[in-house]
Parts: C-alpha cells; sequence; structure tokens
C-alpha cells in the first residue's frame, strides 16, 4: 500500500483533534484561540501546497527490470494524455470549489435577509425560502460543470 495513502487517516484524525483542541481554547480565551485557529490553518494550507507541488512535479512509475519493454509500453500508454486529463480535473476542482463559495455567500445574504422579512411577515416563507434555492442552484451548475469536465478527462 502507498505510504502516502496509509498516512491520510492519521493525518485526518491529528487535524480534527487539533482543530477540537483550538475550539476548546477559543471558548476559553478569544484572542488566544484566534490564534491557534489561523496557526492550524496556515499549517493545513502549507501542507496542500506542498502535496500539490510533490504532485505535480511526481515523475511517472517506472517499469520493472525483468519486464522488458512490455510495462515501459504499458506506462507510456497510461500517462499518455494526462496533461489534459490533469487540467481537467483540476478545472472541475475549480469549478465546485468556486460555485460551493459563492453558493454560500448568496444563501448567507439572502438567507439573513429571508428570515428578517419573515420575522416582520411570516406569511412570506414560501417566497423566501425560493430565493434562498436559487441562491443554492449556484452550486449544482458548479456539480454539473464538474461532472461534464470529468467525463471529458
Amino acid at each position: 500500500m502507498n505510504p502516502w495513502l496509509a498516512g491520510l487517516p492519521l493525518v485526518l484524525l491529528l487535524a480534527v483533534l487539533l482543530t477540537l483542541g483550538a475550539v476548546v481554547l477559543l471558548r476559553r480565551n478569544r484572542r488566544t484561540g484566534v490564534k491557534a485557529l489561523l496557526g492550524l490553518n496556515a499549517v493545513l494550507m502549507a501542507g496542500a501546497l506542498a502535496l500539490f507541488a510533490a504532485a505535480l512535479n511526481a515523475a511517472p512509475a517506472s517499469a520493472g527490470a525483468g519486464d522488458g519493454g512490455a510495462a515501459a509500453t504499458a506506462v507510456a500508454a497510461a500517462t499518455e494524455g494526462s496533461d489534459s486529463s490533469g487540467a481537467a480535473l483540476i478545472g472541475a476542482a475549480i469549478a465546485v470549489a468556486g460555485s460551493s463559495i459563492g453558493a454560500a455567500i448568496a444563501v448567507a445574504y439572502t438567507g439573513s435577509a429571508a428570515l428578517a422579512a419573515m420575522s416582520e411577515r411570516p406569511e412570506i416563507f414560501g417566497r423566501a425560502m425560493v430565493v434562498v434555492g436559487l441562491a443554492e442552484g449556484i452550486a449544482i451548475y458548479g456539480l454539473i460543470i464538474s461532472i461534464i469536465l470529468i467525463g471529458q478527462a
């Protein structure tokens, strides 16, 4: 098994424990908790960037010595066109991330406005939820675009 893959559950557990510790610290001392959360976010971002750089610079797997030319041909065939498929996958990730962030911002504003309007007139609940649902549709559009891009890859 790949050591990177075997280490992922440990990294996930460590990140969850550190986040819970920072949240507990945030409840006790706000300024120190915010500093701890910002430091944790910086460490996670640096780790993600290092992993991304390692993935971009990774060389394809080499063939074994006893396989002869068949393994080298298989590796060449497997990596052929990987540049365009990699770009399509990165584009799909950007589409999902951008649309999700946009939907979150839209739902935050429309949801708070809908709650304020419903506190004055409760009978407009249906119309307010339609507006919030339309804002959530932005994320669905990004998901559809990413499915199309993955299908093209």
